[in-house]
């Protein structure tokens, strides 16, 4: 079904708010599939929300400006609808942890362990230890987070750990956050330190931003950058269904009032040396080091070729968003819970609007969540809307 170019048509056929993964992915899908003309709109320069990238003109090292993106899923038909626009690489996360002066392999495993207590374990023996260490705490019987995580690795693994960085992550004593925060804490009794464990991972062979921009690359989609939907909304809604990505108490005017979020600040910095870390991603747990922890993008590429002698590293620091800041991780307190079942009362009212994506729908989403998420929605909602007239029912966030 072919369609007239979108800058020569008065009115697209759907309007996509943010040009993040989930945005472009109803994008890509409505105009691939249904041969809809579709207008994105992005209030940043850029496509790509927070997975985008850019490469640095002086190292020619990828730097992922909003923080380290990794890809990473067990969902077959993610994997196989992102490999039309990318190939990936082999890349395997690994993380380290930087405590008091030592260096430990991340997630907690039978290496940490045994390094941490000076002493070889088999995997009984240390499940065994681990055990006798936990057992100081009941987990039913835990009151807040610390006492939560005590009940599942013990103390000194907690104390080493999980103590400091949560403790900077969230800017709070864990004995003042709710033991709710932490379902699990994973400790493998293996040597194993592959820090994601799904079926697929890999890196974009030519990084992140050329594939947003082959996901948009079609001649039904019109991406207009620099653009704020709030500020055109009333030429849209109403007359055309919006799939709207950003923030939903910023859709309603925060009228139920502001959704909290933790944001993190970037320090970059070029440094005069080849590696500066030996791996991407190190935290620091130890409480008096104000940062979480220190990327290096040149490893996340180890195939490419470098600027000898020059690296880029950032400190990433983690703190409550303020207005203005841009939110990343949602607190999800109660006080938030309860504004967003009326924000979600609100969406439901709202004629041919569907809520989608992290901001859209205050939850914390991977990558290949908010693209397997994307996906269940153009399957279910715009699909049949589109193909076969079904009513569009506003919301979205069961999508």
């Amino acid at each position: 079904m072919s369609s007239p170019d979108p800058s020569s048509a008065s009115t697209p056929d759907l309007v996509v708010v943010g040009s993040g993964f989930f945005g472009l992915t109803i994008a890509e899908r409505c105009a691939n599939e249904l041969g809809l003309r579709v207008l994105v709109l992005e209030r940043r320069d850029h496509i790509g929300g927070n997975a985008y990238s850019e490469i640095d003109p002086e190292t020619g090292i990828e730097v992922h400006v909003y923080g380290t993106h990794l890809f990473h899923t067990s969902n077959t038909k993610v994997w196989e609808y992102v490999n039309r626009f990318t190939d990936f690489t082999s890349y395997q996360h690994r993380v380290f942890a930087k405590y008091q002066g030592q260096v430990y392999s991340f997630p907690m495993n039978l290496g940490l362990i045994n390094q941490f207590f000076g002493k070889s374990h088999t995997p009984d023996e240390a499940r065994a230890l681990i055990a006798e260490q936990a057992s100081e705490i009941r987990t039913e019987d835990a009151q807040n987070l610390e006492e939560k995580a005590i009940s599942l690795i013990g103390r000194p693994l907690y104390e080493a750990f999980v103590k400091g960085y949560t403790a900077k992550q969230w800017q709070t004593d864990p004995k003042e956050l709710s033991a709710d925060i932490i379902t699990r804490l994973p400790v493998r009794y293996t040597f194993d330190n592959r820090y994601f464990n799904d079926t697929y991972e890999g890196l974009p062979v030519d990084g992140y931003t050329a594939w947003l921009t082959r996901m948009a690359d079609h001649p039904n989609i019109e991406v207009r950058l620099g653009t704020d939907f709030l500020a055109v909304a009333e030429e849209y809604k109403g007359k055309v269904p919006v799939v709207y990505t950003g923030p939903v108490d910023e859709y309603f005017g925060h009228s139920e009032g502001r959704l909290s979020w933790r944001t993190i600040d970037l320090e970059r910095e070029t440094v005069d040396v080849d590696d500066y870390q030996g791996t991407g991603v190190v935290n620091a747990n130890d409480e008096d080091v104000p940062w979480t922890r220190v990327l290096e993008f040149k490893h996340l590429h180890p195939e490419r070729t470098y600027l000898p002698g020059k690296s880029i590293v950032v400190h990433e620091y983690s703190r409550f968003a303020e207005e203005g800041d841009e939110p990343y991780y949602p607190v999800n307190t109660a006080a938030d819970r309860e504004k967003l079942l009326r924000y979600r009362e609100l969406a439901k009212a709202e004629p041919m609007v569907l809520f989608g994506g992290r901001l859209g729908t205050y939850q914390y989403l991977d990558m290949h969540m908010a693209i397997g998420s994307a996906l269940s929605m153009f399957e279910n909602k715009l699909r049949p809307h589109f193909a076969d007239g079904t009513p569009l029912t506003s919301g979205g966030v069961d999508a």
